[in-house]
């Protein structure tokens, strides 16, 4: 049951981490507005969105240069990995 409910968790924040990369990626290249902060980002990945941070760094092929960025990120999604994975043994185990 816990996995479901971390399957919702992961959902809801995929969608608004892939939603502030876009949101994000428009205003680098057009608007003068003030930015998304990397921190936030991150934090909206760790908290569950790391799925759509994912995605939304390849769809709007932003943040892919900076590497220390793309390494916080691989962290953040083995942890993710792992908690999946450790849910998945208690479930099913």
């Amino acid at each position: 049951m816990a996995l479901y409910g971390y399957g919702g968790i992961v959902f809801v924040a995929s969608v608004v981490s892939f939603l502030l990369y876009g949101i994000d990626k428009h205003r680098a290249m057009h608007d003068s507005r003030r930015r998304i902060p990397e921190r936030t980002l991150h934090q909206v990945d760790l908290f569950g969105g790391w799925l759509g941070g994912l995605l939304g760094r390849r769809v709007f092929r932003h943040k892919t240069q900076k590497v220390s960025f793309r390494i916080i990120s691989a962290l953040i999604c083995v942890v993710h990995i792992a908690i999946v994975c450790g849910l998945g043994y208690a479930t099913f185990g």
